[in-house]
């Protein structure tokens, strides 16, 4: 489907940020309480989730995909521990023995959602539809609690697998081929999810008849973030997306170019990203820059790469760059405390989840909240709404 044409010019940067140290900067991508954030933590549905395991045969590919949904569950439910994302066996026992490795506080050790919990009724075109891409060598529940959360407000969020590129399995690498590889996984996954003859049959009682094709979007982390932005440059189904500390377009892993997107977006910064560096957060300002409106920035200060995800300090050795103590990258060779895990997770669900809200659901509270710095000594917030 051919996009409509635009007028913002490709931006640019000056030759210093195209240098050697550019690459070596970005080769790092490859790896509150309810109401107290302004936007409410929870919608009104429980969240379930589900696996399912999907094969794509013009690729040879098959990927294992979570599945968050709206229940009928308990909204406070204790769900499972992380590591039962993994079906018993090494893989599981292997995470397990992270978690055990991990501080605390560390990584995310237990869900809120209820596997294989029946869906909520849903009423109207269904429930709007989101796709998430993982880190580099991370895993599909990278961020399962802001899933966990975007279900409890009527999304469905589902996240694959990037198989060999994943924690345990790490085969394709970070460049450019794999980056093609991981956006076709995402759009995939949402062919399946609405074609009743992919294997996504494998969803709980009416989940698969209850989506909304019309309502779409995308969002990543890092190296997801980057395959957000090959997903809407391509795929016009996709109607949003959201960046986690990561640009779109840039000169490490090319293919994105930001004239070619304009659905709604946005971006999260980690202002002490020490893992993308004070360069790739300036490719994210310009990407923003380039952007068409509606578009939002929001930079959190003391936050580093991993801050808003649920893997940080996994083992007490990987994911470690938000985490604890650390230096600061906007001030060399300062020392400093990253923001609490908590509240940088609160944080970054408070802003995507009120994202898609708007974008998705239209809702006004949600949009209203999204030009607001919450708290406003943490937070800043650019607009052209």
């Amino acid at each position: 489907m051919p996009r409509a044409a635009r007028t913002t010019a490709r931006f640019s940067l000056p030759p210093l940020f195209r240098s050697v140290v550019l690459v070596v900067a970005l080769v790092a991508l490859a790896g509150c309480s309810d109401g107290d954030d302004g936007f409410p933590a929870d919608g009104p549905y429980g969240a379930g989730n589900t696996t399912v395991t999907l094969r794509d045969p013009s690729r040879d590919r098959t990927l294992t995909v979570e599945v968050w949904y709206p229940a009928d569950a308990p909204r406070d439910a204790a769900g499972e521990p992380v590591q039962g994302f993994y079906p018993p066996g090494a893989d599981r026992d292997r995470y397990a023995e992270l978690l055990a490795a991990s501080p605390d506080p560390g990584p995310s050790r237990g869900t809120r959602s209820t596997r294989d919990a029946v869906p909520a009724g849903v009423s109207g075109d269904g429930w709007p539809v989101v796709v998430f891409s993982h880190c580099h060598a991370c895993t599909r529940f990278s961020s399962f609690s802001l899933a966990e959360r975007l279900a409890s407000r009527g999304f469905v969020v589902a996240a694959p697998d990037h198989a060999g590129n994943v924690l345990f399995d790490d085969t394709l690498g970070l460049n450019a081929d794999t980056l093609r590889v991981r956006a076709d996984d995402v759009s995939f996954v949402l062919t399946a999810l609405l074609d009743a003859s992919s294997g996504a049959d494998a969803l709980p009682g009416t989940l698969l008849a209850a989506l909304d094709p019309a309502r779409v979007g995308v969002f990543g982390h890092s190296f997801g973030a980057v395959t957000t932005g090959l997903v809407l440059q391509d795929d016009a189904r996709f109607r949003a997306g959201a960046a986690i500390a990561a640009p779109f377009e840039n000169p490490l892993l090319p293919g994105v170019a930001m004239e070619q997107i304009d659905e709604p977006v946005l971006f999260v910064v980690a202002r002490e990203d020490n893992s993308i560096t004070e360069i790739g957060n300036q490719f994210i300002r310009a990407n923003f820059d380039a952007a068409p409106a509606p578009v939002w920035k929001v930079e959190v200060s003391d936050a580093g790469h991993w801050s808003f995800s649920d893997v940080c300090a996994l083992g007490g050795t990987l994911f470690l760059a938000g985490c604890g103590d650390g230096v600061r990258q906007t001030t060399p060779r300062q020392p400093f405390t990253y923001l609490p895990i908590a509240d940088g997770i609160a944080i970054g669900q408070a802003y995507v989840s009120a994202f898609f809200a708007s974008e998705l659901q239209g809702d006004a509270t949600a949009r209203a909240f999204l030009a607001t710095a919450v708290p406003d000594d943490v937070v800043t917030v650019a607009a052209r709404p």
